[in-house]
C-alpha cells in the first residue's frame, strides 16, 4: 500500500522530505523511516540534520548521501553503502555499521560511540575528531583514514 512519509529535521521538527512510499499499513516505523529515506537520497534529497533515528537502513545505497548533522543515533546499518556521504557531525551512536561501507566518507566530529563497526570498510575516512568511545572496530579497514584528534578510548580492536 502506497503511503506518504515525512522525514523531519531533528533540531526544528520541520518537515525535510515527505516520500512516497511502499509499506503496510502497520509496518514498524523503522522501516517506514528506511523507505522514505532510500527514496530521498535517490532523489538526491539534502537530508542534513535529518531525524532518523532507530531507522532501518540495512543494505541501503546512501552513497554520496547528505547526513550533515543527522540523527542516526541506535540506526540499523548493516552492509549499507556510505561511499563518499557527508556525515560531518552526525550522531552514529549505538548504531550498527557492521560490514558497512564507509570508504572516503566525511565522519568529522562524529559520534560514533558505541557504534558496532565490525568489518566495516573505513579506507580513506575522515575520522578527525570523531567520538568512537567503547565502538567495535574489529576487523575494520581503517587503512589510510585519519583519526587526527579521535576519541578512542574504550573502544574494540
Amino acid at each position: 500500500m502506497k503511503n506518504a512519509h515525512n522525514i523531519t529535521n531533528r533540531f526544528t521538527g520541520s518537515v525535510i522530505f515527505t516520500a512516497e512510499i511502499q509499506v503496510a499499513d502497520d509496518a514498524p516505523m523503522a522501516l517506514r523511516l528506511g523507505a522514505a529515506t532510500a527514496v530521498a537520497v535517490a532523489a538526491k534529497a539534502d537530508l542534513s540534520g535529518a531525524d532518523l533515528n532507530c531507522a532501518d537502513l540495512r543494505h541501503a545505497d546512501l552513497r554520496h548521501a547528505d547526513l550533515n548533522c543527522a540523527d542516526l543515533s541506535g540506526a540499523n546499518l548493516n552492509c549499507a553503502d556510505l561511499r563518499e556521504a557527508d556525515l560531518n557531525c552526525a550522531d552514529l551512536s549505538g548504531a550498527d555499521l557492521s560490514g558497512a561501507d564507509l570508504s572516503g566518507a566525511n565522519l568529522r566530529h562524529a559520534d560514533l560511540s558505541g557504534a558496532d563497526l565490525r568489518e566495516a570498510d573505513l579506507r580513506e575516512a575522515d575520522l578527525r575528531h570523531a567520538d568512537l568511545r567503547h565502538a567495535d572496530l574489529r576487523h575494520a579497514n581503517l587503512r589510510g583514514a585519519d583519526l587526527s584528534g579521535a576519541d578512542l578510548s574504550g573502544a574494540k580492536s
